[in-house]
């Protein structure tokens, strides 16, 4: 029988919404892929009655329970308290902890309040963990069950997980390992990759393979191919002739593996044609260019760009004549043209993308709400052009889908050029 996992997500932060969990779905997403089952996660504030209750509760239904927050020097950091009670043994401070807290912050040049002792108290017959910053994670077994204490903070929980947690996890045996391998699109709908690969993924159900899975995600679509074998070169074994196949059906719709999107497949293109891109953007404000810049070697083809967010400033910088930016013209498909031709033109480039539209919170004149209009210009030949409707959706949303169909309609272009 394999091993179950907990995670209980501690601070009154998270439940007031001011701080996102995100360290809940970093451990769950590499828990799974050490063959760990998740069964819940759990959100509590800094109350020692609840840390302790929720504790408890996932120590019944589950062999490890990780924590992470409340390991800091205040005095709502009570986990270790939490933890002692639940185990039934006292705190103890470990002196020679105290002096590696004490070296951490001299090493800063950093005065340590006397609040900060407290972080080297541990419940008796617990472990310490790698020390990161100044908040030691610790671990104790419990009963049949094991409870690791991690940091709220995301980079030092990471690091504590990966030097500490999971060799612990394997010395409780029963671990398998779980292989993801995904399949970048762009240009494709989801519903279109389903029906062109439905006999695939019959055909795997059928034999009892590795698992087929869509995920549509702000503008793109991704392709999961899911494998859980003893470990990850058998599961690769089974999943890559399969991911092999999902890219053949889907062509040139296919952009890359797990973190290629269509920013690295554009990438690729420009340097075969011997191209060079620039952009200039509007309502996405550099996030166009701030996703091209994560691809290695941009610099080989990637010239640079405008911010023209003011309609003023797409005078000032892009040389747009004014008298055709009254209305609605400012999020017309001839200024995104217009845009991209003053991009390629002022950066020397021989590809220019140009990206308006209306993210709210009121329309344009007669371009309501979620209204992005993208073009491309390739060498000087006629523009490209693709206006994209997202209505219902938040600011920051419809900034980031413009930002992924303007990428897509990128590809494309290049794809076909």
């Amino acid at each position: 029988m394999g091993t179950s996992a907990e995670i209980i997500a501690i601070g009154a932060e998270l439940l007031l919404g001011d701080n996102t969990d995100t360290n809940s779905t970093w451990l769950s997403r590499r828990l799974v892929e050490l063959g760990v089952t998740v069964v819940r996660h759990t959100s509590v504030g800094d109350g020692i009655d609840d840390m302790a209750t929720a504790m408890e509760e996932a120590l019944a239904r589950a062999d490890v329970v990780l924590t992470t927050g409340g390991l800091g020097p205040t005095q709502d950091d009570l986990t270790r308290v939490a933890l002692a009670r639940v185990a039934g043994v006292p705190l103890v401070r470990d002196h020679a902890t105290l002096a590696e807290i004490e070296a951490y912050f001299a090493s800063r040049n950093r005065q340590m309040s006397p609040s900060n002792a407290q972080q080297a108290d541990i419940p008796e017959g617990g472990r310490w963990l790698t020390r990161v910053g100044s908040a030691p994670g610790l671990a104790l077994e419990v009963g049949d069950g094991l409870v690791v204490c991690m940091p709220g903070v995301p980079s030092e929980m990471r690091v504590m997980f990966e030097q500490d947690v999971v060799a612990m996890l394997v010395e409780r045996g029963g671990l398998a390992t779980t292989v993801t391998r995904t399949v970048r699109t762009s240009g494709l709908s989801e519903s279109g990759i389903a029906d062109t690969l439905a006999e695939l993924v019959s055909r795997v159900e059928r034999d009892g393979g590795p698992t087929i899975a869509f995920l549509a995600s702000r503008g793109e679509t991704r392709v999961k191919v899911t494998a859980t074998a003893t470990d990850r070169p058998t599961a690769l074994t089974m999943i890559d002739p399969i991911v092999e196949e999902v890219v053949s059906l889907l062509g040139r719709g296919g952009t890359g593996l797990d973190a290629e999107g269509a920013e690295h497949a554009s990438g690729r293109l420009l340097l075969a044609h011997g191209w060079t891109l620039a952009v200039a953007e509007s309502i996405t404000g550099g996030g166009v260019g701030a996703r091209l810049v994560t691809v290695p070697g941009a610099s080989g083809w990637f010239r640079g760009g405008l911010i023209t967010y003011a309609t003023e400033v797409k005078t000032m910088l892009a040389g747009l004549d004014p008298s055709g930016l009254q209305g609605t013209g400012p999020v017309e498909g001839t200024t995104a043209e217009a845009l991209a031709r003053a991009a390629a033109d002022r950066c020397g480039a021989d590809v220019g993308l140009g990206i308006v539209g209306v993210a709210g919170p009121d329309p344009v004149d007669d371009a309501p709400v979620g209204t992005v209009r993208v073009a491309v210009v390739v060498d000087g030949r006629p523009a490209v052009t693709n206006e994209m409707r997202m209505p219902g959706r938040s600011r920051v949303d419809i900034q980031s889908f413009g930002a992924s169909g303007a990428l897509s309609v990128l590809h494309t272009v290049l794809r076909d050029a």
